[in-house]
């Protein structure tokens, strides 16, 4: 079986936390900033967690060897939850 290839877009675009989250930038932050309101982009500064849902598209489809820690922290969190048990 050939090996899986991550998308250059989606590794320059997004990260992905120890804890398994996929972290971006704000959009809308590169060009003709004077017609955007100060609170845009107060708001669109630093990075933001990406909701469920478009976590999952991007690490099945683009970053599918990010897709091990996500796997590894629930493995880590289940064993201890059960020695705690």
């Amino acid at each position: 079986m050939p090996k899986m290839k991550t998308k250059s877009a989606a590794k320059k675009r997004f990260s992905v936390t120890a804890t398994g989250k996929v972290k971006s930038k704000s959009a809308f932050t590169r060009h003709m900033m004077r017609n955007k309101s100060q609170k845009m982009k107060r708001q669109a500064r630093g990075t933001y967690i990406l909701c469920d849902a478009d976590a999952k598209t991007i690490l099945i489809n683009y970053l599918p060897y990010s897709r091990r820690k996500i796997r590894k922290t629930r493995q880590i969190a289940t064993i201890s939850a059960q020695v705690e048990a």
